[in-house]
Order: C-alpha cells, then structure tokens, then sequence
C-alpha cells in the first residue's frame, strides 16, 4: 500500500516513532493496523527508514 505523494510503503513500516518535543518518544506497533495510519504531511518532518529496520519517525513542527 502507497501513501501520499512521497510513497511510504506501510507494508514495510512496523512501527511509527512519535519524537516528543520534550525529548521523549512515543513507540506505537503498527502491525496489522496500517490500513488506519494515515500520515499527514503536515504534522512535522517524517524520516522514513522502514526499509532499513521498519521504523517511521516524525518529528513535530518545533521539533523537526
């Protein structure tokens, strides 16, 4: 499954990284529930690395 323009493959993607703007990180398994993720754009900076050990990162706008 492709999502948005820049082409995250969700199949690939196991776990979404959420980077608190206080440091911390929110780690959320997204196996079996991709299909719900919709990833918006707007929300920050997104680093994509599922290719590489099935990890999203987003970095909120102010922390980005």
């Amino acid at each position: 499954m492709r999502l948005l323009s820049h082409s995250i493959d969700m199949s690939k993607v196991e776990t979404l990284i959420y980077h608190l703007p206080d440091g911390q990180r929110v780690a959320i398994r997204i196996k079996g529930i991709e299909e719900l993720i919709d990833l918006d754009y707007e929300i920050g900076k997104i680093c994509d690395t599922s290719d590489i050990d099935g990890v999203v990162h987003i970095f909120p706008h102010g922390n980005a």
